[in-house]
Parts: structure tokens; sequence; C-alpha cells
């Protein structure tokens, strides 16, 4: 037997807010229903599902141009990495985190490291621009200087 839901919730591989699926009836009383991911589809439950994902838009909308305004100061940001090096050639190499310590020390900008996308690890005496991903829709790249350390 299966039930009419309506989420309350983003749930992962069932739907996002608002979303009306068809459940076994036993997931949506024994899971669902109870941690609150969903409700029995009617009037009253659509009216505040609705409120609900216009809540959320709103909180997203907000958070997107928190982001943009993070871009644009990322994208005229460079960092300095010291690192020691021979013949330009540095012993190992410079890492994502590392990159986000940088940023955090040098601008006191403060980014997950999961953002940091490094196509190649950086091995090399250079500029390098390096993208970070800050939005499923917004990526930004940023300039890091990578130098040999001084003794």
């Amino acid at each position: 037997m299966e039930m009419k839901l309506v989420l309350s919730r983003n749930v992962e591989n069932l739907g996002k807010v608002g979303d009306v699926v068809m459940v076994k009836a036993g997931y949506a009383r024994n899971y669902l229903i109870p941690q609150q991911l969903a409700f029995p589809v009617n009037k009253e439950n659509l009216r505040r599902i609705e409120a609900e994902k216009e809540r959320i838009r709103q909180e997203e909308m907000r958070q997107f141009h928190q982001v943009k305004e993070l871009a644009e100061v990322l994208a005229t940001t460079s960092v300095t990495i010291e690192a020691k090096a021979e013949e330009g050639h540095l012993f190992g190499s410079v890492s994502a985190s590392m990159i986000v310590d940088a940023l955090r020390e040098q601008k006191r900008i403060e980014i997950n490291p999961k953002a940091v996308r490094l196509e190649n690890p950086l091995k090399d005496i250079g500029v390098y621009d390096v993208t970070i991903h800050l939005h499923p829709e917004l990526e930004v790249a940023t300039k890091v200087w990578i130098v040999e350390a001084r003794d």
C-alpha cells in the first residue's frame, strides 16, 4: 500500500520541498512523518509547504547575494604562499587547505577547503589562477603566488 505525501524538506533520492510523492505506507509512517520530512496531502499542509518553500527561496537568495559579494572580493584578491623549493620545483605541493589558510591569514576570508578546485597539485613556483566553487551557479578565480621560502 502506498501513501501520497507532500515533502516539507528536501529528501535525498525522493524529492524537494513541496513535491508530492507516492511512498510505501511503512516508510511514510515510520520515517517521513515522524521526522517531519513530509505530511499527508491536504489543503492546509499544501498551504504550509508553499509558505515554507517561499521562506527557503528567500533564504537561498540572501545566501546567493552574500556569496556573490565574496566572489567579487576573491576575484580581486591574491595570496602568497611560501614553500621550500629547489630550481623552481617545490618539495611537496601546495594543497587546497594551504590556500584556504593563506586566505584566512592574509585576507581574513573564510572559505571551505572543499570549495577550492585544483586540477593538478601545484608543484612549481609561479602564479596560478585557482578556481573557488562558492555556489552551484558561481565560481571565481583568485590568484595564488607560490614563492620560494627564505631560509
